[in-house]
């Protein structure tokens, strides 16, 4: 059992190690901090840390640094999350406000976040499995070539230039318009495509042009459908490349593939305030125990999605959760402002 004291030792040395990025001896936390107890009393504390697999030593002879282990619990009891700055919130607000699109908003999202933190920022879509499709759009851009727009309750906007088999002129438009719009306007994005798929079962729709809008309606709401994910800083690693025990290969492999850190971030379990962070080897059956992630829920018309970081294991995790939480808290208030406006 580690005593409340020995807590506080495991928190000063996270806390210097993060910040000198050099191993923490006794004697230094005598100076940095008012224990009131001698420097032996001190290394008797950071022996039983060192029992318990919550600190460890680099070297021989040297002091000591945080374990995965010695992470985690730093960050489930002695993390004090410390509020932003009023310059932060203010970056915050400015950088957010009046994007152009869902898109716009989720790329300032995650540029703000890494400017704010220093590491990778990463930021779930919201889910458009359960929006609905509130209104679609034909226009004619040739008599066989056609500009098709898909509208959800959720923010997700798509457009696509498709060919047409067969010349079709304005009146053509406005029947095509009218009967798909009929099929799929006020479902959900599920429902819809259902239903087109219905119609391009039945053999009694010879329509070509009908068929063909159908075909592509449907690939463009199975895209509302996908889990999507947007990161930016990716750069930071390299420069934080020595905080690495190993490669950042895999960092930069799931970063490109983005399929991991999807899964990874859906998995993450969150507390009561919609925090969450996977520690180091908690990451190794996803290929990721040399980084840390930390992660703040945010409110969508779809329902939740996550907003964070990640970076190597030697992180401020308190605050880059606090960073992750405001950005988040931000982020929900744009969305339900924009689905207010709708």
């Amino acid at each position: 059992m580690v005593s409340e004291r020995g807590l506080q030792v495991l928190r000063a040395i996270v806390q210097d190690y993060v910040e000198t990025h050099e191993p923490v001896g006794s004697r230094s936390i005598v100076n940095r901090y008012s224990f009131g107890v001698s420097a032996a009393t001190i290394r008797n504390d950071m022996a039983l840390l060192e029992d318990e697999e919550l600190i460890t030593a680099p070297h021989t002879s040297s002091g000591r640094v945080p374990t995965d282990k010695g992470y985690r619990v730093f960050v489930n009891h002695l993390a004090q999350l410390r509020p932003l700055t009023v310059a932060q919130r203010t970056a915050i607000e400015s950088f957010l406000t009046d994007p152009a699109d869902l898109d716009d908003l989720m790329a300032r999202t995650v540029r703000v976040l890494t400017q704010l933190t220093g590491q990778v920022a990463l930021a779930q879509y919201p889910s458009f499995a359960r929006a609905h499709v509130t209104h679609l759009e034909l226009v004619l851009l040739a008599p066989n070539r056609m500009l098709i727009v898909l509208v959800t309750d959720a923010g997700g906007v798509s457009q696509r230039v498709t060919a047409l088999p067969e010349m079709v002129d304005e009146s053509d438009l406005a029947v095509l318009r009218a009967r798909l719009s009929a099929m799929i306007t006020g479902r959900a994005v599920s429902e819809a495509a259902e239903r087109l798929q219905g119609l391009l079962d039945d053999d009694m729709t010879k329509d070509a042009v009908l068929r063909t809008l159908s075909s592509v309606v449907i690939d463009e709401l199975g895209e509302f459908r996908q889990e999507r994910l947007v990161m930016a800083g990716a750069a930071t690693l390299a420069r934080r490349g020595q905080d690495f025990r190993g490669s950042i290969h895999p960092l930069l492999e799931a970063i490109e593939e983005q399929v991991t850190l999807l899964r990874l971030m859906s998995e993450m379990e969150a507390d009561a305030h919609g925090l969450s962070a996977s520690i180091g080897t908690e990451n190794a059956p996803f290929g990721l125990g040399e980084a840390s992630i930390v992660a703040s829920d945010y409110a969508a018309p779809g329902g939740t999605a996550r907003v964070g970081v990640m970076g190597p294991t030697r992180m401020d995790y308190p605050s880059n959760l606090a960073a992750a939480r405001a950005v988040a808290r931000y982020l929900s208030r744009m969305l339900d402002e924009d689905e207010a406006g709708r």
